[in-house]
Protein backbone atom coordinates (compact mmCIF):
# COMPACT_ATOMS: atom_id res chain seq x y z
CA UNK A 1 0.00 0.00 0.00
CA UNK A 2 3.02 2.53 1.25
CA UNK A 3 4.51 1.19 -2.19
CA UNK A 4 1.87 2.36 -4.32
CA UNK A 5 1.13 5.69 -2.95
CA UNK A 6 4.81 6.60 -3.54
CA UNK A 7 5.10 5.57 -6.30
CA UNK A 8 1.65 7.38 -7.63
CA UNK A 9 3.28 10.57 -5.93
CA UNK A 10 6.31 9.96 -8.17
CA UNK A 11 3.89 10.02 -10.84
CA UNK A 12 2.24 12.89 -10.50
CA UNK A 13 5.43 14.84 -10.03
CA UNK A 14 6.90 12.92 -13.34
CA UNK A 15 4.06 14.64 -14.98
CA UNK A 16 3.79 18.33 -13.51
CA UNK A 17 7.35 18.52 -14.11
CA UNK A 18 6.90 17.75 -17.54
CA UNK A 19 3.99 19.98 -18.12
CA UNK A 20 6.26 23.07 -16.47
CA UNK A 21 8.94 22.12 -18.40
CA UNK A 22 6.67 22.04 -21.83
CA UNK A 23 5.22 25.49 -21.01
CA UNK A 24 8.62 27.02 -19.59
CA UNK A 25 11.27 26.62 -22.83
CA UNK A 26 13.61 28.86 -24.30
CA UNK A 27 13.30 30.14 -27.35
CA UNK A 28 16.04 30.73 -30.17
CA UNK A 29 16.02 33.63 -32.95
CA UNK A 30 17.09 31.72 -36.12
CA UNK A 31 18.21 33.11 -38.94
CA UNK A 32 19.17 31.85 -42.81
CA UNK A 33 22.82 32.06 -43.32
CA UNK A 34 22.87 34.51 -46.09
CA UNK A 35 21.11 37.33 -44.09
CA UNK A 36 23.58 39.67 -42.19
CA UNK A 37 21.71 40.48 -39.09
CA UNK A 38 23.34 39.30 -35.90
CA UNK A 39 21.50 40.99 -33.18
CA UNK A 40 18.19 42.68 -32.75
CA UNK A 41 16.60 44.58 -29.72
CA UNK A 42 13.48 43.33 -28.75
CA UNK A 43 11.53 45.96 -29.98
CA UNK A 44 12.55 45.22 -33.38
CA UNK A 45 11.93 41.52 -32.99
CA UNK A 46 8.67 42.37 -32.13
CA UNK A 47 8.03 43.98 -35.24
CA UNK A 48 9.28 41.53 -37.41
CA UNK A 49 7.19 38.96 -35.77
CA UNK A 50 3.93 41.16 -36.14
CA UNK A 51 4.86 41.56 -39.78
CA UNK A 52 5.96 45.56 -39.42
CA UNK A 53 9.61 45.23 -40.74
CA UNK A 54 9.48 44.96 -44.86
CA UNK A 55 13.28 44.45 -45.82
CA UNK A 56 16.55 44.01 -43.74
CA UNK A 57 19.32 46.54 -44.50
CA UNK A 58 20.52 44.34 -47.36
CA UNK A 59 17.41 45.02 -49.15
CA UNK A 60 16.41 40.99 -48.60
CA UNK A 61 12.36 40.34 -47.68
CA UNK A 62 11.58 39.76 -44.39
CA UNK A 63 9.73 36.45 -43.91
CA UNK A 64 9.20 35.68 -39.86
CA UNK A 65 8.76 31.55 -39.76
CA UNK A 66 7.30 30.38 -36.47
CA UNK A 67 4.84 27.48 -34.91
CA UNK A 68 0.99 28.31 -33.81
CA UNK A 69 1.97 31.28 -31.19
CA UNK A 70 -1.31 30.23 -29.62
CA UNK A 71 -0.13 26.82 -28.64
CA UNK A 72 1.23 26.25 -25.01
CA UNK A 73 4.88 25.32 -26.18
CA UNK A 74 5.33 28.64 -27.57
CA UNK A 75 3.75 30.53 -24.46
CA UNK A 76 7.04 32.54 -24.27
CA UNK A 77 6.78 34.37 -27.53
CA UNK A 78 2.49 35.03 -26.89
CA UNK A 79 3.83 36.78 -23.60
CA UNK A 80 7.34 37.89 -24.49
CA UNK A 81 6.98 39.20 -28.28
CA UNK A 82 3.30 39.51 -29.06
CA UNK A 83 1.96 40.98 -25.82
CA UNK A 84 -1.46 39.96 -26.99
CA UNK A 85 -4.41 37.30 -26.58
CA UNK A 86 -4.32 34.71 -29.28
CA UNK A 87 -7.44 36.03 -31.21
CA UNK A 88 -5.45 39.25 -31.45
CA UNK A 89 -2.44 37.56 -32.16
CA UNK A 90 -4.14 35.50 -35.46
CA UNK A 91 -5.80 38.33 -36.54
CA UNK A 92 -2.21 40.39 -36.54
CA UNK A 93 -1.01 37.71 -38.85
CA UNK A 94 -3.58 37.83 -40.70
CA UNK A 95 -3.49 41.38 -41.17
CA UNK A 96 0.37 41.12 -41.80
CA UNK A 97 0.15 38.75 -44.29
CA UNK A 98 -3.18 40.47 -46.56
CA UNK A 99 -1.99 41.70 -50.07
CA UNK A 100 2.00 39.46 -49.54
CA UNK A 101 0.60 36.27 -50.77
CA UNK A 102 3.49 35.23 -52.88
CA UNK A 103 5.82 36.20 -50.08
CA UNK A 104 4.08 36.05 -46.69
CA UNK A 105 5.27 38.54 -43.75
CA UNK A 106 4.89 35.79 -41.50
CA UNK A 107 4.19 31.82 -42.06
CA UNK A 108 2.95 29.29 -39.21
CA UNK A 109 4.26 25.78 -39.35
CA UNK A 110 3.44 22.33 -37.62
CA UNK A 111 6.64 22.11 -35.85
CA UNK A 112 10.42 23.49 -35.19
CA UNK A 113 12.10 20.93 -37.11
CA UNK A 114 9.92 22.62 -39.85
CA UNK A 115 10.47 26.16 -39.25
CA UNK A 116 14.44 25.08 -39.31
CA UNK A 117 14.24 23.90 -42.46
CA UNK A 118 11.87 26.72 -43.54
CA UNK A 119 14.69 29.29 -42.52
CA UNK A 120 17.72 27.55 -44.08
CA UNK A 121 15.26 27.11 -47.35
CA UNK A 122 14.21 30.87 -47.62
CA UNK A 123 16.66 34.13 -47.88
CA UNK A 124 15.96 36.69 -46.08
CA UNK A 125 14.03 34.44 -42.90
CA UNK A 126 14.02 34.15 -39.56
CA UNK A 127 11.87 32.01 -36.96
CA UNK A 128 11.62 31.48 -33.72
CA UNK A 129 12.50 27.37 -32.38
CA UNK A 130 13.38 25.65 -29.02
CA UNK A 131 17.41 25.79 -28.03
CA UNK A 132 17.53 22.32 -28.91
CA UNK A 133 15.65 22.30 -32.63
CA UNK A 134 18.68 24.10 -33.66
CA UNK A 135 21.00 23.34 -36.46
CA UNK A 136 24.08 24.09 -38.37
CA UNK A 137 21.91 25.19 -41.29
CA UNK A 138 21.01 28.60 -39.50
CA UNK A 139 22.51 31.48 -37.32
CA UNK A 140 21.47 31.98 -33.90
CA UNK A 141 20.70 35.45 -33.40
CA UNK A 142 21.35 37.56 -30.39
CA UNK A 143 18.26 38.96 -28.91
CA UNK A 144 18.88 42.04 -26.59
CA UNK A 145 22.39 41.46 -26.79
CA UNK A 146 22.11 37.65 -25.50
CA UNK A 147 22.41 34.19 -26.78
CA UNK A 148 20.14 31.93 -25.08
CA UNK A 149 20.98 30.43 -21.95
CA UNK A 150 22.59 33.57 -21.27
CA UNK A 151 21.50 35.29 -18.01
CA UNK A 152 19.07 37.77 -19.08
CA UNK A 153 18.29 36.67 -22.38
CA UNK A 154 14.45 38.07 -23.30
CA UNK A 155 13.12 34.61 -24.76
CA UNK A 156 14.01 32.20 -21.76
CA UNK A 157 10.58 30.76 -20.60
CA UNK A 158 10.03 30.77 -17.01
Amino acid sequence: MYSRRVLAIFFLLLCLGWTVLAQGKDLALISNKSNEVAAVTLPELVKVCKGQVGHWPDGKPVSFITRDPTVPEMKVLLEKVYGMSKDEVKAAIASANHNRASNPAIMVVDSDEAVVKKVESLPGAVGLVDVYSISGGVTVVKVGGKLPLEPGYPLHGN
